[in-house]
């Protein structure tokens, strides 16, 4: 079977819409082409309780966990102490990551704040960030990464590659404009009991008047059921009297 993984998006300024998150898409994006399953995805506060408890839950239902956010200098980044806490280790000093900040910073710059930034709970393996130095780090299943998407970008591409894949997952869209999901449900319907072994998804789409429809989503890890699937989809698209593209809508 596949490998699974969930995601644990750490902020409270994503949950006040101050700062609009961009990295479950990413992260997402990136498991679906290693083969593993993204099972869930939660935003949740800076709130030791809600990271220390979600983290112990989710670390226990799946084989990978990500997290993002609150890793920085400030003190609203309590990230590492929760997740040192749910392992029930010290959060401290990391040496070769305080001396790799302390270089990159330089000491009369490296305060204590910036300093909070090279503690790791024990037993922690440091992630690499090419981008500003400051680590990520692993810890069981629990990866735990910087919220800047730009960072948090960099450290997946260095975890990607030391993970167990499975599968790819396949997926193939069909879109018409002015199709109805109403219109097309029934015979949708019929298309995935036809096809148990994929994912057939229905979204609907709106820029303006002329530019809405349906886009109609097929995934899989069987290629043959996926295009099969996807066959199906195109030609009952047709047979509604609509013109189906393949692809996402622009």
């Amino acid at each position: 079977m596949n490998p699974t993984a969930a995601i644990i998006i750490i902020g409270n300024e994503i949950l006040s819409g101050r700062t609009q998150d961009i990295n479950i898409n990413y992260i997402a994006r990136h498991l679906a082409i290693a083969g593993i399953k993204l099972k869930e995805a939660r935003v949740i506060p800076d709130d030791p309780k809600v990271i220390i408890h979600t983290v112990n839950e989710i670390r226990a239902a799946v084989d990978y966990v990500f997290t993002t956010g609150g890793i920085g200098p400030t003190h609203d980044d309590i990230t590492s102490d929760c997740i040192a806490e749910a392992f029930g280790v010290p959060n401290q000093i990391h040496p070769e990551s305080f001396k790799l900040l302390e270089d990159y910073i330089g000491k009369e710059n490296f305060n204590e704040a910036r300093q909070r930034m090279a503690h790791l709970p024990l037993g922690a393996t440091p992630i690499a960030n090419p981008v500003s130095v400051a680590p990520g780090y692993v810890i069981g299943n629990v990866y735990v990464m910087a919220g800047v998407p730009q960072i948090m970008q960099a450290m997946l591409d260095n975890i990607i590659p030391t993970l167990r894949h499975g599968d790819p997952i396949i997926s193939k869209t069909w879109y018409a404009y002015h199709a109805s999901e109403g219109k097309v449900a029934a015979d949708l319907n019929n298309i995935q009991n036809q096809f148990p072994q994929t994912d057939i998804g229905s979204y609907p789409f709106y820029k303006n008047e002329k530019q809405n429809g349906v886009a109609l989503v097929t995934k899989g890890q069987d290629q043959h059921a996926v295009e099969q699937a996807a066959k199906a989809i195109y030609e009952l698209l047709i047979r509604m009297g609509y013109q189906p593209q393949e692809g996402e809508p622009l």
